[in-house]
């Protein structure tokens, strides 16, 4: 099972591949695109893509040199025709010069990528929202190599499109970047702070009355006031907890490590990193934790001494036993058995 990171920057290429990566992803903004489009969007995210054509060709090349995979993110759920057409020159140069596959979401550009660019393996985007074995079917049919998983599967409905249509390679989160609603059928962009920010963790603050404009009685305002906080709550976790990471610099946040056995015992092809636009540090740290999670799995230990593992490596119990973090809660750490850990639970 392979580990899929994000790229922004062609200097990060060397480093995640040293750190354990075996696939690299990546969006670019070519120059003409801007010019005759009159915007950045050719992917799913505004930020984080390298600057252009010259740059994708680098990263090709050095991605390769170190035994890695790249693969050109073209993930927006919808383009226009003429959109359509400038994204398969994109992808034909793209394969041209060595590129490995496109993570495509838009069906319409699937299907120009399979007639016009063949050669050109095709990943299906998260974004595509493919959810059963019978949406992975359709798209083998339509000649797809692999589907990404969106992150809000289960791992039971992992394992059941792994076994009902084999010949589909998947691929499942595993670390960073929790999306609030299903992206799939978001249509908001991800701007920065100062530009107002993702519009799914906008601050509101709410003020509550009752039926006729009556006072809500004390209880209820209670109910409604703790509601709130375990929002915001929850809001923290599936952001990265603060974007904040341990001692050691292996980040917090939405994360699927405990499942890492699970996945290899059903035959994931890849486990995604998520997080193009974070920071270089915070993706190598991440790769060399999903790393030493799979080792452990790849050595033949036992899926709760894997799951101690991938708890250990933070050594944060508190927040492995509240869920929150978990992008597949049925395998959270067990309060039970962390009690009993204690304090030295790690790999």
């Amino acid at each position: 099972m392979h580990i899929s990171a994000p790229i922004s920057h062609i200097d990060e290429i060397e480093a995640l591949i040293a750190a354990g990566a075996h696939e690299l992803y990546c969006g670019v903004v070519p120059p003409s695109w801007v010019a005759q489009f009159n915007t950045g969007a050719v992917n799913r995210r505004y930020f984080g893509n390298l600057p252009g054509l010259k740059e994708l060709e680098k990263a090709i090349a050095l991605a390769h040199a170190g035994g890695a995979k790249l693969f050109l993110v073209l993930n927006a759920q919808h383009y226009g025709g003429g959109q359509t057409g400038a994204l398969v020159e994109l992808a034909r140069g793209f394969a041209a010069s060595g590129g490995d596959a496109a993570i495509v979401a838009d069906m319409t550009l699937i299907v120009a990528l399979r007639e016009q660019v063949p050669e050109l393996a095709i990943h299906v985007s998260s974004v595509a929202s493919c959810r059963n074995s019978a949406a992975v079917g359709f798209y083998r049919d339509l000649g797809v190599r692999r589907v990404i998983l969106p992150r809000d599967v289960t791992i039971a409905e992992v394992e059941a499109m792994a076994r009902a249509v084999p010949d589909v390679e998947l691929e499942a989160f595993v670390l960073n970047d929790g999306c609030v609603f299903e992206e799939g059928v978001c249509h908001t962009v991800h701007l920065p702070s100062k530009l107002g920010g993702p519009i799914c963790v906008d601050s509101y603050r709410f003020d509550y009355t009752g039926a006729g404009g009556r006072a809500v009685p004390p209880r209820v305002a209670r109910r409604l006031h703790q509601h709130d906080e375990d929002y915001k709550r929850w809001l923290w976790y599936r952001f990265g907890c603060g974007f904040s990471t341990t001692d050691e610099g292996f980040p917090y946040g939405p994360c699927g490590l405990c499942a890492i056995s699970r996945f290899a015992a059903a035959g994931l092809a890849s486990v995604k990193i998520a997080g193009r636009e974070g920071a270089t540090e915070r993706k190598i740290k991440s790769v060399e934790m999903v790393r030493r999670v799979l080792d452990k799995a790849a050595a033949g230990a036992t899926e709760m001494a894997v799951r101690e593992t991938a708890v250990g490596v933070r050594n944060t119990l508190p927040h492995c036993r509240s869920g929150f973090m978990c992008y597949y809660p049925e395998v959270r750490w067990p309060e039970a058995v962390g009690e009993k850990a204690g304090e030295g639970v790690g790999a």
